[in-house]
């Protein structure tokens, strides 16, 4: 697909005397077009589904999941993959973010490095990144060669593969098995794929690794139970999510979280009257699934 024939490149007429408007107008312009990113991802709800529950099966049988991109797309993608440890207490390996260009690119525009659908499958290769594995390759205009060398290597391997762009028909959705794409249409500035597409495509991201996670049973109702009180902040968010869930007050919350040492150990002390170590041999029989460690019990 050409590149000026894309949505994503097309200029919007609702922006394009956007320059002469007052600041309060321009901003409004800018708010009216971003109130529709959610449309566009609503339609795409039904391959967002698939594709967390794909990727929560790939987890119960040991894989991982990568995401790949450049520019905006791949720092998008290390964003979320650097969240999840400390918000489920998961190891930084179980999700990898991958940008073209390495970790410098982060910073500085690398927008050299987008073009090699070649170092695309190296960069993967060179995690380890194997057939049990999830990619989802993530480019607004589904046509970037180094997501698509990526996604052409995972394929081969087996492993699955999942697009994330914001143009209908792309050629990394004939890649994927799961092609996930919210047409988020022209951006205010022309070409400017860091505005609408980059807002839909972090919001589909958020869902496919929240929902993974609560398929996972890192989520106990809407408690991040899985939490790692690391900071003051983060100690005192556990000590809330136990009262919350036990119904103690927080000074017994406290004493159940030094005690137990997690709160999910110290939910199941409380609610099951157990010492740590028999707490602690329910989770493990349940693989960590609090949820199912509650349920179990009459």
């Amino acid at each position: 697909m050409n590149l000026a024939t894309l949505p994503t490149e097309a200029r919007n007429p609702a922006s394009e005397e956007i320059d002469r408007l007052s600041t309060l107008d321009m901003l409004r312009v800018i708010n009216t077009e971003d109130a529709g990113v959610t449309t566009a991802v609503a339609a795409e709800l039904p391959r967002i589904a698939a594709a967390v529950d794909a990727i929560a099966g790939r987890f119960a049988k040991g894989g991982r999941l990568f995401y790949i991109g450049a520019g905006t797309s791949g720092r998008l993608g290390v964003l979320d993959a650097s969240e999840c440890p400390p918000t489920f207490s998961v190891p930084a390996t179980l999700f990898q973010g991958i940008i073209a260009g390495g970790d410098g690119a982060l910073r500085n525009s690398s927008e050299g490095s987008e073009d090699s659908p070649e170092q695309g499958a190296v960069d993967l290769a060179a995690r380890g990144f194997a057939d049990l594995d999830a990619l989802i390759g993530i480019a607004a205009s589904g046509r970037t060669p180094y997501v698509l060398g990526a996604l052409a290597y995972a394929r081969k391997l087996g492993a699955l593969t999942v697009s994330l762009a914001c143009v209908p028909g792309s050629e990394m959705a004939a890649l994927a098995d799961i092609a996930i794409a919210p047409v988020t249409g022209p951006e205010i500035l022309t070409g400017s794929t860091r505005l609408k597409a980059g807002t839909a495509t972090k919001l589909v991201l958020n869902m496919i690794s929240t929902g993974v996670m609560i398929r996972a049973g890192s989520v106990y109702g809407n408690l991040m139970v899985n939490v790692q009180p690391s900071n003051a902040k983060l100690v005192d968010r556990a000590r809330r999510i136990i009262a919350a869930a036990t119904g103690v007050d927080e000074v017994t919350a406290a004493r159940l979280l030094a005690e137990g040492g997690t709160v999910k150990t110290a939910i199941v002390m409380q609610k099951l009257s157990l010492d740590r170590a028999g707490a602690e041999a329910r989770l493990r029989a349940a693989t960590g699934n609090l949820s199912e460690v509650l349920r179990q019990t009459p």
